[in-house]
């Protein structure tokens, strides 16, 4: 199938649709296809850090205590989620640019304004910097951005279920 056409099941039948500009046409019956299995979460994500005890510090504050800490990597976990934090003897290539190829950010949900609110008031009380909530221009929702020790650009995003 072309990168324009979709794959829908019909009862016991697959078929393929072609997409056109004005919507889905061209249905054609597909044999002895087997549906295709994505996966269901994201199970966890490493991130290499030049400083672990400031990192772990961050990101108790953001987080809450680590669930996991060994001599080199600390684990946190958001949602089903778990993050961890592995130091790294090597330095840094240059600055973290979140415009390069590569990560751009790492973005929390939460379900409410008061959420956002609360998030705002404690990095203030911790003496994080940050930019304020915020409005997406994209999604047209609230935020907030920092930037972590290593300079990783973080988001607390507002998606309301």
């Amino acid at each position: 199938m072309g990168s324009s056409d979709r794959l829908e099941r019909s009862g016991n039948q697959d078929h393929a649709s072609r997409r056109t500009p004005g919507g889905i046409s061209g249905r054609r019956v597909l044999r002895n296809v087997k549906a295709m299995t994505y996966p269901q979460f994201v199970d966890h994500l490493v991130f290499r850090v030049t400083d672990l005890n400031k990192t772990e510090r961050f990101y108790t504050m953001l987080l809450g205590e680590p669930l996991q800490r060994t001599e080199d990597s600390v684990m946190y976990q958001a949602g089903h989620t778990r993050l961890f934090f592995t130091h790294c003897e090597q330095s840094p290539r240059g600055p973290y640019a979140k415009e390069d190829v590569g990560l751009n950010h790492l973005a929390f949900g939460v379900r409410t304004l008061e959420e956002l609110k609360v998030i705002q008031t404690q990095l203030e009380r911790a003496g994080i910097p940050h930019s304020g909530i915020k409005i997406d221009r994209y999604g047209k929702k609230e935020f907030i951005w920092l930037d972590d020790p290593d300079k990783m650009r973080i988001e607390f995003y507002l998606r309301p279920l």
